[in-house]
C-alpha cells in the first residue's frame, strides 16, 4: 500500500476528537504491521484512542482492516459453525465441557484460543495438562478435525490478524489495554478471520473479571456485537458474573477433571449452568433445534471429548498431572461461606504456578486452588475450606496472603442471582 499519510497526522486526528477515516484506519494497521509505523507512534494511537474512544462504525472499519493484516481460515465442513469467546475470568473452563458438546448436537466448533496471563486461566494451558495433547494445528488439520469430530480446540494459526499479534503486546505494556474499542476489534478481528458463521461471547463481570462493572461489560458487549453486525455475523453476548470462581476448580489439570466431571453427567451446578446456557444460544445461532441438558446427560458429549482430544495427540485416559504439595486452608468459624472472592482466589492460583506474569513463563499442570466450599455452603471451624495445589511450597506463604480477606463466614449469605445477567443480541 502507497504511504498516503503520516503517522502523526492520524494520532493529531484522533488526539484532536476526530473520527479516524476509513483510508487513515487501513492505512495505518497496515503501515503498523508492515513497520513503517512505529511502536512508540502506535502507543500514542492507541493511547489517544484510550481517552476520545471511537464511534462504532469507526471500530468496525479498525476490525476490519485487522483481519485484512492477515488470512482467514476456510473451513469447508458440511455442518453449521459457531463458536465461543469468553472475556476471561476463574475457573472458567467452561470451553472444555462446552465445545464437543455443541458438536454432539450437531454443529461445528472452531475454538482458537489463547493462554493464560495474571489471575485468568488460559484454555491452551489447561488442555496441555494432558498427556500428548498439542495445541498447534495447521488450518488443514483444523479443517479435516471438525469435520471428523465436530470440534477442535486449539492455538491460532500465525497467519491470523498479525495486526492484532503487535497490537496486543503493546497495549500491555503501555496503559491502553482497557480501551473498549481495542479491546472489541482485538476480539473480534481473531474470531472474523477465523471464518465461524456464528459467535457466542461470553462477556464477564465483577472481581474476577477483566470489566468490574456489569455497565462496563455491557458496554463492551454492546460493542463486541455491534462489530459482528457490521460484518454479517451472527452474534449474541452473555453478561455473565464472575465475583465468584466458576466451579470448585481453579488451576489447569484440576479444571481438566472438573470438566470431565461435567462431560459424565457430574460437575458444579454453576458449571453445568452456563455449559448449557451457551450451548443453548450457539445452537440457536446455528439453527439447530437439540437440547443441549438432555446429550450433556446422555454421555454423547464424554464421547465427542474422547475423540477431540485423540485427534489432538492426547490420551482422554491418562492420569492427570498432580502437584506434589497440597496446603489445607481451614474454616475460621462455624457458619456459612459467606463470600469467596474470585480475584483473590485467581491471584493466589496464579502464585502457586497456575498462571504466569509473561506469556513465555511456564505454568505447573498440577497447581491450582480446590474450593471445598462455595458460598451458600455450611462450615465449621477447622475444617478444609480451599486446597493449594503446587509444586513449589515456598509459594504457600504469599498466595496465603492474598487470599486474606478473599472468603469470609457469617450467619447466612446473600443470595446469589443468576450466573447470566442478560443476553445481548445483534
Amino acid at each position: 500500500m502507497a504511504e498516503l499519510f503520516a503517522a502523526v497526522d492520524v494520532i493529531r486526528a484522533k488526539r484532536d476528537g476526530k473520527r479516524l477515516t476509513d483510508s487513515q484506519i487501513d492505512w495505518v494497521i497496515d503501515a503498523y504491521t508492515r513497520g513503517a509505523v512505529a511502536d512508540e507512534q502506535m502507543s500514542a494511537l492507541a493511547m489517544a484512542i484510550f481517552l476520545n474512544g471511537m464511534e462504532p462504525t469507526e471500530t468496525a472499519r479498525w476490525t476490519r482492516a485487522m483481519v485484512e493484516s492477515g488470512e482467514r481460515l476456510s473451513l469447508s465442513v458440511d455442518r453449521p459453525t459457531v463458536d465461543k469467546h469468553s472475556t476471561g475470568g476463574v475457573g472458567d473452563k467452561i470451553t472444555l465441557p462446552l465445545a464437543p458438546l455443541v458438536a454432539a448436537c450437531g454443529a461445528a466448533v472452531p475454538q482458537l484460543s489463547g493462554r493464560g496471563l495474571g489471575h485468568t486461566g488460559g484454555t491452551l494451558d489447561k488442555l496441555e495438562s494432558i498427556p500428548g495433547w498439542r495445541a498447534q494445528l495447521s488450518t488443514a488439520e483444523i479443517s479435516e478435525q471438525l469435520r471428523k469430530v465436530g470440534a477442535v480446540v486449539c492455538a491460532a494459526t500465525e497467519g491470523l490478524a498479525p495486526a492484532d499479534r503487535k497490537l496486543y503486546a503493546l497495549r500491555d505494556v503501555t496503559g491502553t489495554v482497557e480501551a473498549i474499542p481495542l479491546i472489541a476489534s482485538s476480539i473480534m478481528s481473531k474470531k472474523i478471520a477465523e471464518g465461524a458463521g456464528a459467535l457466542v461471547l461470553d462477556v464477564k463481570f465483577g472481581s474476577g473479571a477483566f470489566m468490574k462493572s456489569a455497565d462496563d461489560a455491557r458496554r463492551l458487549a454492546e460493542a463486541l456485537v455491534g462489530i459482528g453486525v457490521e460484518h454479517g455475523l451472527k452474534v449474541s453476548a452473555l453478561l455473565t458474573d464472575m465475583s465468584v470462581p466458576l466451579g470448585r476448580a481453579v488451576g489447569n489439570a484440576l479444571e481438566v477433571a472438573e470438566s470431565v466431571d461435567v462431560l459424565r453427567g457430574g460437575g458444579p451446578a454453576d458449571v453445568v449452568e452456563l455449559t448449557v446456557a451457551l450451548a443453548r444460544e450457539m445452537l440457536s445461532l446455528a439453527g439447530i433445534s437439540a437440547d443441549p441438558a438432555a446429550v450433556l446427560a446422555s454421555g454423547e458429549a464424554y464421547d465427542t471429548w474422547s475423540r477431540m482430544i485423540a485427534a489432538q495427540g492426547g490420551d482422554p485416559e491418562a492420569e492427570l498431572p498432580r502437584a506434589s504439595h497440597v496446603h489445607v486452608v481451614e474454616a475460621p468459624a462455624d457458619g456459612v461461606l459467606a463470600t469467596l472472592d474470585a480475584y483473590a482466589v485467581g491471584v493466589a492460583g496464579w502464585r502457586l504456578g497456575a498462571g504466569r506474569a509473561r506469556k513465555e513463563d511456564p505454568v505447573q499442570a498440577g497447581a491450582g486452588v480446590l474450593c471445598l466450599a462455595k458460598p451458600g455452603d455450611e462450615v465449621r471451624k477447622g475444617e478444609p475450606l480451599l486446597e493449594l495445589h503446587t509444586d513449589t511450597p515456598d509459594a504457600v506463604p504469599a498466595a496465603l496472603k492474598d487470599l486474606e480477606g478473599g472468603f469470609s463466614v457469617a450467619d447466612s449469605a446473600p443470595v446469589r442471582e443468576s450466573l447470566v445477567l442478560d443476553v445481548i443480541r445483534g
